[in-house]
């Protein structure tokens, strides 16, 4: 998966087995195989740009385990539009709701920003500007610049109100993005061809031998 995102989320999914696999986890496998052995040209193109931006896209499929009904997180992070680092693994704790999944995975991209943007400084690059946060769920986004309606929401872990800290510091700003342009999506659902083909060109992957 290190070139490879487009697998990031069905890999995640069949490692939670390792210790006891089964004949349909070996099926899913095979699969998985089979469709790396049909694309072998493929991979992310990175390319030049005159800016170093940081920017990150952030989905949760909630309660998605049959087993523990643990949420999935995923998340990709660019770097003046190249896409850098990306994530595809389930929770580590029971979200009690929708929101609450969306906003453990909001602080998981938060903390990748953070890294992100602390090596780029340290490597004498980086953007000064806030970095951006694209969401689609607009009730995590106003958890964290509601202080009211965040008063209401003290089950979440305190953990995760690490988000907010970061915006009122203007080191990062969410941004709406919909469902249809969010580009996580590939990270946290199993995709059909044509909507995985449309994200993973967004996120910089293309066949090789076809730009040939």
């Amino acid at each position: 998966t290190v070139t490879r995102p487009d697998i990031s989320f069905h890999v995640s999914v069949v490692s939670q087995f390792l210790s006891s696999p089964r004949s349909s986890h070996w099926d899913v496998v095979i699969r998985i195989l089979g469709y790396l052995k049909g694309s072998p040209g493929c991979g992310l193109l990175y390319c030049d740009h005159s800016h170093y931006r940081v920017e990150g896209f952030s989905d949760a499929d909630w309660a998605r385990s049959p087993f523990d009904r643990r949420s999935t997180t995923g998340y990709c992070v660019f770097v003046g539009d190249n896409l850098v680092s990306w994530k595809s693994n389930k929770q580590s704790v029971v979200a009690r709701s929708t929101v609450e999944s969306e906003y453990i995975a909001m602080a998981n991209v938060t903390c990748e920003l953070m890294w992100i943007r602390q090596l780029l400084s340290e490597l004498g690059f980086g953007d000064p500007s806030p970095m951006q946060l694209w969401y689609d769920n607009q009730t995590a986004i106003h958890i964290t610049s509601n202080p009211v309606f965040h008063e209401r929401t003290n089950h979440i872990e305190v953990d995760y109100h690490f988000v907010r800290e970061k915006l009122q510091q203007k080191l990062i700003s969410t941004k709406f993005v919909r469902t249809v342009d969010q580009l996580a999506y590939v990270f946290t659902k199993c995709l059909g061809g044509g909507r995985i083909k449309t994200i993973c060109n967004k996120l910089g992957m293309y066949n090789m031998y076809d730009l040939a």
